[in-house]
């Protein structure tokens, strides 16, 4: 299956695409997993010095930066059958220009634009959760980049859901995280994407329940 978690930050997605590449090695999946569409990159630059650089590039760069991998993505989500992508195009058009690059105009590409380039069998998975979780979390486990600050959470997660609500994806759906666990957050996922599964995918759920 192919897979775009999107949500406002710390509503949970890296915790949600980690459980769901966990449970398919597990049942022999591998998911092509790309967690690094959020400035700095620190799913692959694991070099503090270099987070830092990405973090202070000028905003053009910035802007070119994220539309060049955003189209390199979408003509790699054609080559795996398993992929899990989080934040990915639709991340960008609420961040970019928000917190990236204010000072540049609103980009030509549209989340629709580079959906339409997209197969047609990708699942748009919108992670929610109540300001007053997301604030303490924000306590409880800060980010050394955050992103977003507290007086901007509740617009920032209607501009999510406003992105979501205008998406050419037909198989999405939403889950508040507020009041999950890891182990909940994964069922949940995993109930409700199953009317969305291939042939392939659906053998692979119902062989794993008989094990």
């Amino acid at each position: 299956m192919r897979v775009i978690v999107i949500g406002t930050e710390y509503t949970g997605k890296t915790t949600l695409v980690q459980a769901i590449q966990k449970w398919g090695m597990g049942r022999g999946i591998r998911h092509h997993m790309d967690d690094h569409f959020s400035i700095p990159d620190q799913q692959t630059l694991t070099n503090p010095a270099d987070q830092k650089a990405m973090t202070e590039l000028p905003s053009a760069i910035k802007e070119r930066f994220q539309r060049f991998q955003i189209a390199y993505h979408v003509r790699l989500v054609h080559k795996y059958q398993h992929v899990l992508l989080t934040g990915f195009h639709i991340e960008e058009m609420v961040y970019g220009q928000r917190y990236y690059y204010p000072d540049l105009a609103r980009p030509v590409e549209t989340p629709q634009t580079w959906e339409k380039d997209m197969p047609s069998d990708m699942i748009l998975v919108l992670l929610t959760a109540s300001a007053e979780v997301i604030k303490q979390r924000m306590k409880d486990d800060p980010h050394d980049y955050p992103i977003v600050p507290e007086s901007d959470i509740e617009d920032v997660q209607a501009a999510f859901r406003e992105e979501f609500r205008k998406s050419f994806f037909k198989q999405k759906f939403q889950i508040d995280t507020s009041n999950v666990t890891t182990y909940s957050l994964l069922h949940d996922f995993l109930k409700q994407s199953f009317p969305y599964l291939s042939a392939a995918d659906h053998a692979i759920r119902l062989a794993s329940s008989e094990r």
